[in-house]
């Protein structure tokens, strides 16, 4: 492909594929790299939407099959994938490792199944884990027990794209500030919603502070799990 500056003479010009606006031939370099930090955030995105979508699907058709209720009503359901969607949209200004924009990658649907099924899994090990706690402490009590599940579902589904997005430990690998904000958001959003006015109309009720203690040694088992899974499948699983 032959590429030109604008100040060149007109027959490079014409004979040339792509004419940069720019005199310096820089702005290929930086288009590459915007290139591969623009894919890098797109896999982010497939990770966790991918993993999280397959670990609710096994969630809530096992806990339909043991609960005389429903898990969660359907206006629960869509608050949920509501809140979990603001900080998702911040992944397209996520900063990115180096390591992942020093060469380029390709689309590897086998990797991202692999992906899916892995940490799918593990989301809905520790869904099963929150069902069994909540119905031990909250017997009986159905508003609070979809409640328990929508603040865990909701916060973990946040964090859990601090660990996704990169393969690094997540303390290692600093996120963009808008993803930040938005989790730590979403997170008090979370915790403070089923205590505000709006919570009835959705069927909720604020919970215990021991059963929200215990939702939140849950999330950092389930952090603490996920990275180190992430260790060892990016050990195993080449990409």
């Amino acid at each position: 492909m032959g590429i030109s500056v604008d100040s060149a003479v007109d027959v490079a010009k014409e004979a040339a594929d792509i004419v940069l606006m720019e005199k310096s031939l820089d702005a290929l370099v930086e288009g590459v790299r915007g290139g591969r930090k623009t894919f890098a955030n797109t896999l982010k995105y497939v990770f966790m939407a991918t993993s999280a979508n397959f670990g609710n699907m096994f969630s809530m058709a096992g806990a339909s099959l043991f609960l005389p209720f429903l898990p969660l009503l359907p206006t629960q359901i869509l608050l949920t994938n509501l809140l979990t969607d603001f900080p998702e949209m911040t992944i397209a200004t996520d900063s990115v490792d180096v390591e992942m924009v020093e060469k380029p990658r390709r689309w590897d649907i086998g990797f991202i199944r692999k992906f899916m099924m892995v940490f799918g899994i593990i989301s809905s090990v520790f869904d099963f884990m929150t069902f069994c706690v909540l119905l031990l402490v909250l017997p009986g009590m159905i508003e609070q027990f979809r409640t328990g599940w929508f603040t865990e579902s909701v916060i973990s589904a946040s964090m859990i794209v601090l660990v996704i997005r990169s393969r690094k430990p997540f303390f290692r690998s600093r996120p963009g500030k808008y993803l930040m904000a938005a989790t730590v958001l979403i997170g008090i959003v979370t915790l403070g919603f089923p205590f505000t006015p709006f919570a009835a109309p959705f069927g909720f009720k604020p919970l215990p502070i021991s059963v929200i203690l215990m939702i939140a040694a849950i999330i950092g088992l389930y952090i603490l799990t996920a990275e180190t899974i992430k260790r060892i499948f990016y050990k195993r699983v080449k990409f």
